[in-house]
């Protein structure tokens, strides 16, 4: 058999994995297939910045797919930067006097080394329903899920009033150029839909829906080098000042130290509607005790032992690359290490790190700010015309699922709008369980059965924000 027969039976007996229906029954036939399609096709692509970044093959694909779709080769723009690119597609709407709506994401992903996996990282695998490959979760499968969406929403024949603009940036993983010269570019629109963030939680045991968060805000990216010096020497010369001693001493006290705790409208707001949705009573009874006092220390002690939780109750500092030395026989003349926060909103990365400073406390140990790619942003506003598309999308996808409003702990093109005063949204309609996050990981997934449903929530939302 042909591969491309092959390829297309893949696909038909995926989807049948999707929903209940039999294939002639489902919602959005074509809209569907497309999706996995573009999915399996875009991981395939080794999106990594460095050599054989292939980043730029992802847009094309996306290029190709809207053209098909529709669009003429002058909405579309595909732009190389460095060893990656962007694109950005327009579909005009009939009242100009209207700043658009921005659908965001990204197409690069983070390295995956094929001997860490179980499978090929850049193979899309389907078993069991599931997606498997490097982007499968963050953020490739979400990418071609909205970009299928908006080809269907056109194929039905809506006409936008508002301008929608689609745009993925090429380097949200790493240095966030592209990130901000599209923000640059789309600092007049109305609001942006980041597909890159947000998403709902299934129950560990039924796999059934419990909730679905929306985030209005996310912490500060930072990277800061810690480095001691000195003249070094012979090793059978030791010396008190041993620059991988010295470094080490003051790791210790990083990994050892605990931000303040706090909170705002939108984390207090996630730890009071997000409680009664944990199968865990401990940690239940913890979210609640530390939405009513976040000086509550055994409340604290409690989340912050939990990873899914520790970034939600303050600024988290953590040792993530270590180097020094520059011989087994020698004293080492310098030694270094990476340190990186995400930082609560609130504070500025000058001030967390004078704060890291004082935890070390030994003048031999150098900080310095080395984040690239980042800024501070402020919290989204909780709009009414907003929260009112949204809930609908999410009643006629998923109903009676809560929706709870939350505060990324990573970080997303979103700040770059932000900054710019433009609102972010992070607005994925995917769902998985907790046990089934391997974003960044290994292992990558994610369940075929969000594409119906998602396909809904974004014909209706996008609808309702441009009609």
């Amino acid at each position: 058999m042909k591969l491309k027969s092959l390829f297309h039976l893949s696909i038909v007996s995926s989807l049948a994995l999707v929903g209940a229906a039999s294939a002639k029954d489902a919602a959005y036939p074509r809209a569907e297939a497309q999706t996995l399609d573009l999915a399996q096709k875009a991981i395939a692509i080794r999106s990594v910045r460095g050599e054989g970044n292939r980043t730029i093959d992802v847009a094309n694909l996306f290029r190709d797919a809207l053209l098909k779709g529709g669009w003429q080769v002058g909405d579309i723009e595909v732009t190389p930067v460095d060893d990656t690119a962007y694109i950005i597609a327009t579909w005009k709407g009939s009242d100009p006097s209207l700043k658009p709506v921005v659908i965001s994401g990204h197409m690069d992903v983070v390295e995956a080394k094929r001997e860490d996996w179980e499978r090929d990282p850049f193979v899309p695998v389907v078993e069991n329903g599931i997606l498997y490959g490097r982007g499968a979760s963050d953020m490739k499968f979400d990418g071609a899920l909205a970009l299928s969406t908006l080809i269907e929403l056109r194929r039905q024949g809506f006409k936008p009033k508002r301008t929608i603009v689609i745009e993925f940036s090429g380097d949200e993983e790493t240095t966030m150029k592209t990130s901000a010269i599209i923000a640059e570019k789309l600092k007049n629109a109305e609001l942006v839909i980041n597909v890159d963030g947000g998403g709902g939680t299934l129950d560990e045991a039924t796999g059934k829906p419990l909730y679905w968060t929306w985030q209005g805000a996310e912490k500060t990216y930072a990277d800061y080098r810690l480095e001691v010096t000195n003249p070094g020497g012979h090793s059978s010369a030791p010396r008190p000042d041993n620059a991988i001693v010295q470094l080490s001493q003051a790791l210790v006290k990083v990994g050892a130290y605990r931000f303040k705790a706090e909170q705002n409208d939108i984390t207090r707001g996630y730890f009071e509607k997000a409680a009664p949705f944990t199968d865990r009573p401990e940690i239940a009874a913890a979210m609640r005790a530390f939405a009513a006092n976040p000086a509550d220390e055994k409340a604290l002690a409690t989340l912050r032992a939990d990873p899914s939780m520790v970034g939600k109750v303050g600024t988290t500092c953590v040792p993530t690359m270590l180097g020094g030395g520059h011989a087994e026989n020698a004293l080492p003349q310098r030694a270094f290490a990476n340190i990186n926060c995400r930082i609560f909103p609130g504070h500025t990365k000058e001030a967390i790190m004078a704060e890291l400073a004082q935890v070390v406390g030994d003048p031999a140990v150098k900080i310095s700010d080395v984040t690239e790619g980042s800024v501070a942003s402020p919290a989204s506003p909780l709009r009414p015309d907003l929260m009112k598309a949204v809930t609908r999308a999410m009643t006629k996808a998923y109903p009676k699922v809560p929706l709870i409003p939350s505060q990324a702990s990573g970080a997303s093109d979103s700040m770059w709008f932000r900054a710019l005063g433009v609102p972010s949204y992070g607005l994925s309609p995917s769902f998985s369980k907790d046990s089934e996050d391997f974003s960044h990981g290994l292992n990558e997934r994610t369940r075929l059965s969000n594409i119906r449903p998602g396909i809904t929530y974004y014909l209706t939302l996008i609808t309702d924000l441009t009609k």
